[in-house]
C-alpha cells in the first residue's frame, strides 16, 4: 500500500517536471493595418523572438471588382530586423500604453496596431499616428517589409500568368533600391530564384531578378 502511494507520488512529480520544462511560446510582435484607400487594404505581419515571421493580406483584385485576394505567406526573418523589432518594442514599453497622439486635423493614414506578447507580459494598442520614435521606426519597418513581400506576390503572379510584365516590375525596383535599398530582400528570394531559373524569361530581367538576389543579407 505505502510502496503504491510512492509510487503515484513520483509519477505525480515526473509530470509536473516534464510540464514545467516544456519550452515557452516565443514572444512575438504583430503589426496590423487597415486602409482602406490603400493596396492591399488590409494586413498583419507576426515576427516571432524565432525568427519565424508570418504575413497575410487582402486587396482588390482590380480597381473594378469587388472582388478580393488573399495572400498568406511564411518566411524567416533576418537576424538584424528581428532584434531591431524586438528592441524598439521595449523601447515602445510593449504596446502597454495608448500609443495614438489624438491630435485633431491628423491626416489619417490608416488604423495600425502594434501587439506584442511573450511569457510574462502583452500589450496592444491602435493608432493612426504615434509621437513615439520607436513606433514611428517600427512602423516604417513593417511597412517597408510589407511592400516588399508584395512585389514578391505580384512577382508572382507576374511569373505564372504575364512573364511580360517582370520586366518592368523589376526595373522599377531595381531603380527604388537606389534611393531606398529593399527590407528583406531575402523573403522573396524564392520566387527571384525561380526568375532567374526560367530560360523563357528575357535576360535583362533575368539580370535583374540576379542583382536583387545579391542584396539579400546572409541568414
Amino acid at each position: 500500500m505505502v510502496r503504491g502511494f510512492q509510487v503515484a507520488c513520483l509519477l505525480v512529480l515526473f509530470a509536473a517536471c516534464s510540464y514545467s520544462q516544456t519550452p515557452a511560446e516565443p514572444a512575438s510582435v504583430v503589426f496590423t493595418l487597415d486602409f482602406p484607400e490603400s493596396e492591399p487594404a488590409h494586413y498583419s505581419l507576426r515576427v516571432q523572438s524565432d525568427g519565424k515571421a508570418h504575413y497575410q493580406s487582402t486587396s482588390k483584385i482590380s480597381s473594378e471588382s469587388d472582388d478580393t485576394d488573399s495572400f498568406d505567406y511564411d518566411f524567416i526573418v533576418s537576424p538584424a530586423t528581428r532584434a531591431r523589432i524586438f528592441e524598439l518594442s521595449a523601447k515602445a514599453g510593449y504596446f502597454e500604453k495608448d500609443l495614438d497622439s489624438h491630435r485633431k486635423n491628423m491626416a489619417f493614414t490608416g488604423n495600425k496596431t502594434l501587439r506584442y506578447k511573450d511569457a510574462v507580459r502583452s500589450g496592444e494598442s491602435t493608432y493612426n499616428y504615434s509621437p513615439s520614435v520607436p513606433v514611428q521606426d517600427l512602423t516604417s519597418l513593417f511597412q517597408n517589409l510589407s511592400a516588399t513581400l508584395e512585389l514578391g506576390h505580384r512577382l508572382e503572379y507576374s511569373l505564372r500568368y504575364q512573364k511580360l510584365a517582370l520586366a518592368e516590375e523589376l526595373k522599377r525596383t531595381e531603380e527604388s533600391a537606389r534611393l531606398s535599398p529593399p527590407v528583406e530582400m531575402q523573403a522573396i528570394a524564392p520566387i527571384l530564384q525561380r526568375i532567374l531559373a526560367d530560360p523563357t524569361v528575357l535576360n535583362v530581367t533575368r539580370e535583374r531578378a540576379q542583382r536583387l538576389l545579391q542584396r539579400s543579407p546572409t541568414q
